[in-house]
């Protein structure tokens, strides 16, 4: 049996919003898998599905430039938010996803290989970790290219913390930057429902099937009510189907069609989403200053 730690505890009661014996139990039976654990809490009705845990923990800015029909987002890091204040970080980030935009690179090395200043971007962020102190580091790059009669929609909030770059069909610049709005608020996982993989809705329907049972529902009227949830669950994941922020009597996709447009596709940045840092403890730290 795996050794389950207040740790572990915290993180699935801050995941499920359940009690912390529920949440201990489940990582009992799930032997310390948190994803399963949280599976086993929905099959009992305990808890709603949970979002997915970035590990935000990194610093740094998310940037996008545009050049014609084509858009880079970037994300570069830092180790604190002091550096990623800094004017010649901020420049530097311009700077890189200028670059990008402008070159559309295949991929990471032959990013690192552009050239910004007369030195490559390998160079120039080597370079500043030397000025600065901190190191900092060109993370990840999307390149998106539009057609001529669609429009890109840029968004950035907290001053790059969260970067969103939508693509809109038809419809406006307006329209677009309306739905990266939504997409920075509340970020969708998919598109389109068309777009969510069949192993994740294969997934989602057991628990919903097995939940449902656990309710005690009549067994003829289980596979309509799954459908219902199902349904449901889509409309929560989906871009197009989310309601719209600025207006909540429409989905997106009705949004963006009473504009005569269509959304086609979407990227959202989270600085430092899915980078794990090490958590320093409070107490030992102290004590280490005491000594």
């Amino acid at each position: 049996m795996a050794n389950i730690t207040a740790a572990q505890v915290k993180e699935l009661r801050d995941r499920t919003q359940v009690g912390m014996m529920d949440a201990k139990k489940a990582l009992v039976e799930a032997d310390g898998d948190m994803t399963k654990a949280i599976d086993v809490l929905r099959e009992k009705g305990l808890a709603k599905a949970a979002k997915k845990s970035g590990n935000i923990a990194a610093e740094g800015l998310a940037e996008i430039a545009i050049n014609g029909d084509t858009a880079a987002i970037i994300e570069v890091n830092s180790e604190t938010d002091f550096v990623a204040s800094n004017d010649k970080f901020k420049t530097l980030v311009d700077q890189i996803a200028t670059a990008v935009a402008a070159n559309k690179p295949a991929d990471m090395d032959a990013a690192l290989a552009l050239t910004i200043d007369g030195q490559t971007i390998d160079e120039a962020t080597k370079a500043l970790t030397a000025v600065i102190g901190e190191k900092i580091s060109f993370r990840r790059f999307s390149v998106v290219e539009k057609a001529a009669g669609d429009h890109f929609g840029k968004y950035l909030h907290n001053g790059g913390q969260i970067a969103v770059l939508v693509t809109v069909e038809g419809a406006d610049d307006d329209t677009a930057k309306d739905v990266a709005m939504h997409v920075a608020a509340i970020n969708p996982q998919y598109t389109t429902r068309d777009d969510v993989p069949a192993d994740v809705l294969e997934h989602e329907k057991a628990i919903v099937t097995e939940e449902t049972k656990n309710e005690g529902k009549p067994e003829k009227i289980i596979p309509r009510i799954v459908e219902g949830r199902m349904n449901k669950f889509l409309s929560e994941i989906s871009l197009v189907d989310q309601e719209f922020v600025k207006d909540s009597d429409k989905t997106v996709g009705e949004y963006v069609a009473s504009k005569g447009g269509k959304v086609k596709g979407f990227v959202r940045y989270e600085v430092g989403e899915g980078i794990e840092k090490k958590a320093d403890n409070f107490v030992d730290e102290v004590m280490g200053q005491i000594k």
